[in-house]
């Protein structure tokens, strides 16, 4: 998978993230702040005209660190910081290569949750967006080493991640701003994890329609 899956990526995930702005506003009113919908959707519209300036010979890395910086300059609260990171890295990991197979799909993802959590400190259990990442670097990783395709290494992380999202809604929060909620935190979705899952599933349809 080359740039042309890269920019399709990022191009559905900013229907995604605009076809479900609302239900991520309202599961971060319940346990946050309630901007979670409204930033990520700002910060990846602006992404969107950034992409038709996008070198011809560009390599997903390159797309990938766009996103990492438009991200970062224009997405508040912990959204942009975070996903911003995780961009970032996932692009030092991959870069240079102008074609992905599933072992470098794996290191993206692993690195782009690696990111994350040295950014927010965070770790699976807390009820965070980590609770999503981490299954679906371990599945990225497993079909990975078994040796399935990049398609198919995104189905198998997006299915975790959604997995991920739902288990999140028992969790008692530990980190951010639903931490301060305590036991009132559980039985609510983390608004980050479900961010998450979109974003992964919507990878994994750009590579199967590739």
């Amino acid at each position: 998978m080359g740039s042309a899956w890269a920019l399709d990526w990022v191009r559905r995930s900013a229907d995604v993230i605009a076809e479900h702005r609302v239900e991520l506003i309202t599961l971060d009113r319940e346990i946050g702040d309630g901007d979670h919908g409204e930033n990520m959707d700002r910060g990846f519209q602006a992404i969107l005209p950034k992409l038709d300036d996008v070198a011809a010979d560009a390599t997903p890395g390159d797309v990938f660190k766009l996103v990492a910086t438009t991200l970062i300059s224009t997405v508040g609260g912990a959204a942009g910081p975070l996903y911003g990171t995780a961009y970032l890295r996932g692009s030092g990991a991959i870069a240079g290569a102008e074609a992905l197979d599933g072992a470098a799909v794996a290191a993206f993802l692993t690195a782009a949750r690696d990111g994350i959590v040295a950014r927010g400190k965070a770790e699976p259990g807390d009820k965070t967006m980590i609770d999503a990442w981490t299954p679906a670097v371990d599945a990225a990783d497993a079909a990975a080493a078994a040796g399935a395709s990049p398609a198919e290494v995104l189905a198998a992380a997006a299915d975790a991640a959604a997995a991920g999202s739902d288990a999140t809604i028992p969790l008692v929060a530990h980190k951010g701003r639903a931490s301060y909620l305590g036991e009132r935190s559980a039985g609510h979705r983390d608004p980050g994890a479900q961010s998450t899952a979109y974003l992964l599933r919507a990878a994994a349809e750009a590579a199967a329609d590739g």
